[in-house]
């Protein structure tokens, strides 16, 4: 019974059939002889599948295409002056070997010395005849030898295995049979001692070039800013970017979550109107410090959300030590590198001080550097050590004084340098061994001190153009390595350059141009990335170029490069909702205006209520106009004397006395009310009148 089952299925499938109907991937099996019932059935159930996948978009279930390799996206990347010293480099060496009628290609993976050695041992005529199944020539032979064989006629156009005989004219013709049993490798060829000197030439070149490993292969741009880009800050394990312009904006950049358009994920305003100078990271990159252009600096936390603002001094307090706070516009700012909770601050009002993160209501320490002659001179710039034990600073003009942490340290500098600068210093940076001191200054020189022995520099490097305060100086992971920005000059055709100095030898080792029309301000070399940050811009744009090498560097710009910005997928989809708005219906509308309606009533005279103004010039509507003084029978009655004003020659006593008997013959008023009760008046009698009785009395 189950083998005859077996069969009849088999047979079922083998008559069955594939059918791909309406993009539906659809397989369904069905016997030569279906009913009509089955088909329709069919058909109805496909019509609604077709009915449910109208509820979706159009790229719904579409697959995505093929990401583009990385090589090719690191290739987009490269710098154009790497780009055509390679093009120049491949060009020359097809030159080179153009008339040797084979093609030869060369090791990327060993050295030049390794590579003339390869070339003098396989010779220049080696297997001219090897097929395409043997190995090439470029093989390289690892290991022992084989035993050598004695050769036959067919063996001879086959492959040679092992070294290549020596060169006939070596060998004597009566050792013969010393031929076959030659012991040790063969004699360098005659051409290859030729070529000693311009090897070792090459070998040290290479070698020269191979030894500072500058990743300056690739190139990528940090854009968003409107201003030049003024201070710039890298996290300890190289995950997120912070750059600050003049533009008063922060902005933050992760790699982890950038993609190719190498945009910011947040973009803040510290302090309102005012530029950003400094950022500095706290030792375990959970809070950055800001440092703006008022007197006030802010912590923040990775994420840019603000923690606190430092307390600002009373500026009328004329001793700095007595204040809870910088009075005056800041200039530099730095994290302690080892203690989380303290930072340092330097400011325009002459003084650097201390603070606990903890306490923003006032500082822990106030440092006065030393002057020359009293007044205010402000700090520009100022750096810890990487033990965070010594302080150094920059002031206005142009001394180098370094403070040191002990316990009841006070403001007297433990080591002082007058006129180090002719100008205002723009960085200071100590070396992670204690032992040199860097400093960067607007008099556009580099110099390099000693510590040990700070009366002169160990060097000083001129010509590196320097227009903003915030131009810095920094060094290589094994600081091995100085870089530093350079300015563009107003009448010079060179543009912003990032220049590498070595260490030890105290020179040039390379200038790499950043941008045509732009300053270099702020660099930074990071250990674990093993890539070159350098800020650019002028007064309308302003960003971060970020040098690498896909084969050096590790993470960082090689992470966001490759990566493309993420697909919407099913579960993204969202239709569009139907908003009901409950203020459109006639129950919650709000009463209509009726402003239109008082400014009508306004205009209207008989609404208003407005009194009527006097006539001016000639009447009408009834009413009699006037002219400039009066009307005109006014006038004429006054100039005719029809018309005379005698108040101005009245006494004042006789006008009101004449009314005296008309007031006591009718009264009105108050008098009536008291007639029966009032004494009789009696009014005083003038002095003529006096004077007349007077010489009467006397006559008689």
């Amino acid at each position: 019974m189950g083998l005859t089952a077996t069969i009849s299925f088999c047979r079922y499938i083998t008559a069955g059939e594939f059918s791909w109907r309406r993009g539906h991937r659809t397989l369904y099996k069905t016997k030569p002889n279906l009913t009509k019932n089955k088909k329709k059935k069919r058909l109805a159930m496909e019509d609604e599948l077709e009915g449910l996948r109208a509820h979706f978009p159009l790229s719904f279930g579409k697959t995505s295409n093929v990401s583009a390799p990385t090589e090719a996206i690191h290739n987009a990347t490269r710098r154009t002056d790497v780009a055509t010293t390679e093009a120049e480099v491949s060009s020359d060496f097809a030159t080179k070997h153009s008339n040797s009628g084979k093609s030869e290609f060369g090791f990327p993976s060993l050295s030049s010395s390794s590579e003339t050695w390869v070339r003098s041992v396989r010779g220049p005529n080696r297997n001219p005849n090897s097929s395409s199944l043997a190995p090439s020539n470029d093989a390289v032979a690892m290991g022992r030898p084989p035993p050598p064989s004695k050769p036959t006629q067919e063996e001879d156009d086959g492959v040679l295995m092992g070294p290549p005989p020596p060169p006939k004219g070596l060998v004597n013709s009566n050792d013969s049979d010393d031929e076959d049993d030659m012991i040790g490798p063969p004699p360098p060829p005659p051409a290859a001692v030729d070529s000693d000197e311009d090897s070792d030439d090459d070998d040290a070149n290479d070698n020269e070039e191979n030894r500072y490993q500058i990743p300056l292969g690739k190139e990528i741009q940090l854009k968003g800013h409107t201003k030049i880009v003024s201070s710039l800050a890298v996290d300890s394990n190289g995950a997120r970017v912070l750059s600050g312009s003049y533009d008063y904006t922060v902005r933050l950049y992760d790699f982890q979550g950038m993609d190719y358009r190498l945009k910011s994920f947040r973009q803040i305003e510290p302090s309102e109107g005012h530029q950003v100078r400094s950022l500095s990271w706290s030792p375990t990159s959970g809070q950055f410090l800001c440092v703006t252009g008022s007197a006030q600096a802010k912590i923040f936390d990775r994420d840019g959300l603000t923690l606190g603002e430092f307390m600002k001094g009373d500026m009328y307090i004329r001793d700095l030590k007595n204040t809870k706070g910088h009075i005056c516009g800041l200039t530099c700012g730095e994290w302690n590198p080892w203690t989380k909770e303290t930072v340092l601050t330097s400011s325009e009002d002459g003084s650097l001080r201390i603070w606990d993160v903890n306490n923003f209501l006032s500082q822990t320490q106030v440092i006065k550097p030393k002057l020359a002659r009293p007044g205010r001179v402000p700090v520009t710039t100022c750096a810890w050590d990487r033990d965070g034990n010594r302080i150094a600073g920059g002031v206005g003009d142009g001394s180098i004084q370094i403070w040191s942490g002990k316990p009841g340290w006070g403001s007297r500098p433990d080591i002082y340098v007058g006129n180090a600068h002719t100008d205002d210093i723009t960085s200071v940076k100590f070396s992670s061994d204690g032992r040199i001191l860097l400093s960067r200054s607007f008099d556009g020189s580099l110099k390099v001190w000693d510590l040990r022995q700070m009366k002169e520099a160990l060097k000083a490097f001129e010509g590196l153009p320097n227009n903003y305060p915030q131009t810095n100086v920094a060094f290589s992971p094994d600081e091995q390595i100085i870089l530093t920005g350079t300015s563009v000059e107003k009448d010079s055709s060179t543009g912003g350059l990032l220049c590498f100095y070595d260490r030890t030898k105290l020179e040039i080792v390379q200038k790499v141009g950043i941008s045509p029309t732009c300053s270099v301000v702020q660099c930074a070399w990071h250990t674990k990335l093993n890539q070159i940050f350098a800020t650019f811009g002028d007064k309308s744009q302003g960003g971060t170029h970020i040098l690498y090498d896909p084969t050096q560097s590790k993470r960082g710009a090689c992470v966001c490069v490759a990566r493309a910005p993420r697909k919407k997928s099913v579960d993204d989809y969202q239709p569009e909702p139907v908003i009901h708005n409950p203020h459109a219906l006639p129950l919650f509308r709000d009463a209509p205006s009726r402003k239109r309606e008082r400014e009508k009533a306004l205009k209207d005279p008989l609404k208003s209520h407005k009194p009527e103004v006097p006539m001016s010039g000639p009447g009408h509507g009834g009413r009699v106009g006037t002219t400039g003084s009066s009307l005109l029978t006014q006038y004429l009655m006054k100039q005719g004397g029809m018309i005379k004003e005698t108040w101005m020659e009245e006494d004042p006593r006789e006008a009101i006395l004449k009314y005296a008997e008309v007031a006591v013959k009718d009264p009105k008023f108050i008098a009536p009310a008291y007639s029966q009760t009032q004494p009789k008046t009696i009014f005083a009698k003038s002095d003529d009148e006096e004077e007349e009785e007077k010489e009467g009395d006397t006559k008689k």
